[in-house]
């Protein structure tokens, strides 16, 4: 059911398509049910652990924890949008590390050129994958099970089956550092908050301002209640957030690495024509080559910036444990798809967004982290886990079959 109204200030416009606030919420339930779960988890986490959840000390080791699974699942939502799936970025993250260990601590490298050498080696990764799924048509299962085998045994062959550390204290600042206060004397950290306080305050004008283009245009589809609550949320959520860990330390240098990538990789899938054809290709490849889309190219594309951004979690990885392991990432690539699945991505390809990755890897944290402090060994933490990744796929298929 829909209500048709018009906007008097626009006359000559089409008529403006109000939807109903139940109807608005079925038909995007999607993307507004992860952000409900989010909360629910995290509220149900907050009382069962007697408030230790949200302490600044728990929330940002949180956020370093899971840093490296949503830089990982940023690039793999691109992946899986695209129609395809990449299972070697756990081994190509482990593998990685341990090059950046074997430059800098063994070779003495400085740290910064290995770091460039790192990221232009997962690029060629990536790229060397995408060009068996893009050109060749081998199935992408196939092509990066095969790399995941691969770089498992390189991981191996380049640390001689030990741990190679530490690394100089520079270089750990990727992953452990923080950013000083330049305002006041650090506690709190005037200068994080103050940051925290733009970002929340730039989200939200972005937001009002594209619905007041929306609106000009007469598409405005989401009622104003839905838009206010759900903006007024995510507003104080990140007052609150900066506020807790600028009692703390601060936030993380990769916190802002991350809160980069997250703004970039939005603006690329909703805003650019690329990110609209990776879209096109993920919904059906046959029809976005007729009407003149290079799918070939953009899927060569997305494994290449895969490989780079395995790459840089690789890095970080390393830098937090502060020594490169010969099993460093295994598993993970399980993590990062089931992120991406919970974040309301699907597995015929064509639906996801970046925040909705970044949600699914924050249940994901939440749920580690939480089990974690009420004692819940790791055989069950795995079976909930896998119960809740379930969940979600099957929530795909249902919310399919109703449309």
């Amino acid at each position: 059911m829909t209500q048709t109204t018009t906007n008097p200030d626009n006359a000559d416009l089409p008529p403006v398509q109000v939807k109903s606030s139940w109807s608005f919420l079925r038909g995007h339930m999607r993307e507004y049910g992860i952000l409900f779960a989010l909360i629910a988890i995290m509220a149900f986490f907050q009382v069962a652990t007697g408030g230790i959840l949200l302490k600044p000390v728990n929330l940002t080791n949180l956020i370093l924890q899971n840093s490296y699974i949503i830089i990982m699942a940023i690039g793999m939502l691109l992946i899986i949008v695209a129609g395809h799936i990449d299972l070697s970025v756990g081994s190509v993250m482990g593998f990685v590390g341990a090059l950046a260990a074997v430059m800098i601590v063994n070779f003495d490298i400085p740290y910064l050129l290995a770091g460039i050498i790192c990221l232009f080696a997962g690029a060629v990764i990536g790229m060397a994958q995408g060009f068996w799924v893009a050109y060749f048509k081998i199935p992408s299962f196939i092509v990066t099970l095969a790399g995941m085998l691969v770089f498992k045994g390189l991981t191996l062959w380049l640390l001689a089956g030990q741990s190679v550390g530490p690394f100089p204290g520079q270089f750990q600042l990727i992953a452990s550092g923080f950013i000083p206060d330049l305002i006041g004397s650090g506690k709190p950290n005037v200068f994080s908050l103050a940051i925290g306080v733009v970002v929340a305050s730039i989200i939200l004008l972005l937001a009002v301002r594209s619905r007041s283009e929306a609106a000009k245009t007469g598409s405005v589809e989401e009622p104003f209640v839905f838009f206010a609550a759900k903006n007024g949320l995510i507003f104080l959520a990140l007052i609150y957030l900066s506020y807790l860990m600028a009692n703390f330390r601060g936030l993380p240098n990769v916190f802002i690495v991350m809160a980069l990538l997250i703004a970039v990789y939005s603006f690329v899938t909703s805003r650019t024509t690329i990110g609209r054809r990776i879209y096109a290709i993920g919904g059906n490849e046959k029809a976005a080559m007729l009407s003149g889309i290079n799918a070939p190219r953009l899927t060569f594309l997305t494994f290449a910036n895969m490989g780079v951004l395995a790459a840089l979690a690789g890095l970080v990885f390393a830098a937090r444990l502060n020594t490169a392991t010969p099993k460093a990432g295994a598993g993970f690539e399980l993590d990062v798809i089931a992120a991406v699945f919970i974040g309301g991505a699907s597995m015929a390809g064509g639906v996801g967004t970046v925040v909705g990755a970044v949600i699914g890897a924050f249940i994901m944290g939440v749920m580690n982290n939480g089990m974690s402090i009420l004692g819940i060994g790791i055989d069950w933490q795995q079976c909930i886990k896998g119960l809740v990744l379930l969940a979600a796929v099957i929530f795909d298929v249902m919310n399919k079959r109703k449309a």
